[in-house]
C-alpha cells in the first residue's frame, strides 16, 4: 500500500497538463497591468527605481522574443508596484505616531 500512493502521485503528475509557453499577448496584458500599478505608484509619488527597471527588463526580453521572461519580469514588476501603493497608503499617516508630542 505505501508503494502504491507514491507511484499513484507520479502517475497524477504525469497527466496533469503541461504548462503553455507565453505568447505575445500573454506579455502585453501582464506588461499593461504592471504599467497601470506602476503609474499609480508615480501618482503618489512612491515609484520605486526597481519597478522601473523590471519594467525595462521585461519589454528588453519581449524584444528578444522571450516572452517567458518578459511575463514573468511584467508580474514581478506589477507586484514591486503594487508593494510601494501599499506602502505609500499604510505610510500615509503612520508618520502621526512617530512624531513627539
Amino acid at each position: 500500500m505505501k508503494r502504491s500512493l507514491p507511484l499513484a502521485m507520479l502517475l497524477a503528475l504525469s497527466l496533469a497538463p503541461a504548462a503553455r509557453a507565453a505568447n505575445e499577448a500573454d506579455y502585453k496584458a501582464a506588461y499593461a497591468a504592471a504599467e497601470a500599478a506602476s503609474k499609480e505608484a508615480a501618482g503618489m509619488r512612491n515609484q520605486w527605481t526597481v519597478t522601473v527597471s523590471t519594467l525595462a527588463a521585461a519589454k528588453k526580453a519581449a524584444d528578444g522574443g522571450d516572452f517567458d521572461r518578459a511575463v514573468a519580469a511584467a508580474q514581478e514588476a506589477e507586484a514591486l508596484a503594487k508593494a510601494s501603493i501599499f506602502q505609500a497608503t499604510s505610510e500615509k499617516d503612520a508618520w502621526k505616531a512617530m512624531e513627539i508630542r
